[in-house]
Parts: C-alpha cells; structure tokens; sequence
C-alpha cells in the first residue's frame, strides 16, 4: 500500500530532509498527543504538538512542545520577546496556517511564523510531529526540522 504524501512530507524531500513518516487510525478524528504517541509506538517526549499564538504585539508565534507539556506562556513570551502572548483561537487555525486543530504541522504553514521549539527536544535524535493532517507524523531530527523552519530552541513547557 503507497502512503499518501503530505504536503509536509513533499517538503521535507524536496529540502532533502531526511523523515520516517508514520500513520495512524484516527476513526474518530483528532485525539491527544499521548494515544498519537501509544498509537505510532513512539515515546510521548519525543512527540510534539505544534501550537500557535498571538503576541501582545499582534504578532504570531509557533512553538513546538512535548505532548505530555503544557506551554509556559511567561516562558514562551520571554522567549520570543513578548510581553505575553496567547493562544489563538481554534477558528484562526485554518485561515491562518492552512491546517486543521490535530493536524497542524510547524513545517508548510501559509505563512513563516518564527517557531520556538522546546529546549527538551533539542538532545534527542528524533523528534515526531504532525505531517500537516489528522493520523500522519513525520519523526525528524531536532536541529534538520529546526533549521527547515528557521526555528530555534529555548525553554518554554512546564
């Protein structure tokens, strides 16, 4: 049976950056990062979820964080010089990045938003996140996804 190719993973070849995709049943459409992981066989620290934020300043940021974490918004906010940011609302998900809540991918968005990744994620040797749809993942090296999306790494989940 051929994968279907995601968008994402399109890019990642065609940036020539190396991935194992994996794809999972998803009968009831999104579920949590932690059955993703259990689902792929893959440890939850290394499985990211990709969040998207507005800064005070009106600006959107990306971070990239364990599923098991949560965002440390003062955290986040430090890191990308904010005086605070917050989650954007489900609704601004699509129009703003072109992919559906569960689905979303750092990699691919409409627009390049500067990504922060967790600085736990920077050490392993792979790091799985979403290929741009509900039940794909691409499991990539911190610093080849980083480099693709212009990311750095710093502190941000508790």
């Amino acid at each position: 049976m051929s994968e279907e190719k995601t968008n994402v993973m399109r890019l990642l070849d065609q940036k020539k950056v190396p991935y194992t995709p994996h794809h999972y049943a998803h009968p009831d459409g999104a579920v949590d990062g932690v059955s993703v992981a259990a689902l792929i066989d893959r440890d939850p620290a290394g499985v990211c979820k990709t969040l998207v934020t507005q800064g005070a300043s009106k600006k959107y940021y990306v971070f990239v964080i364990p599923v098991m974490k949560e965002l440390d918004l003062k955290a986040a906010a430090k890191a990308v010089g904010e005086k605070s940011i917050e989650m954007i609302r489900q609704a601004q998900l699509l129009p703003l990045t072109g992919y559906v809540h569960g689905g979303c991918s750092p990699v691919g968005m409409k627009k390049q938003f500067p990504t922060v990744f967790d600085q736990s994620v920077e050490t392993l040797d792979t790091v799985t996140v979403s290929a741009g749809k509900i039940g794909a993942q691409v499991e990539v090296a911190p610093a080849a996804l980083a480099g693709l999306v212009r990311g750095r790494f710093a502190p941000v989940a508790k």
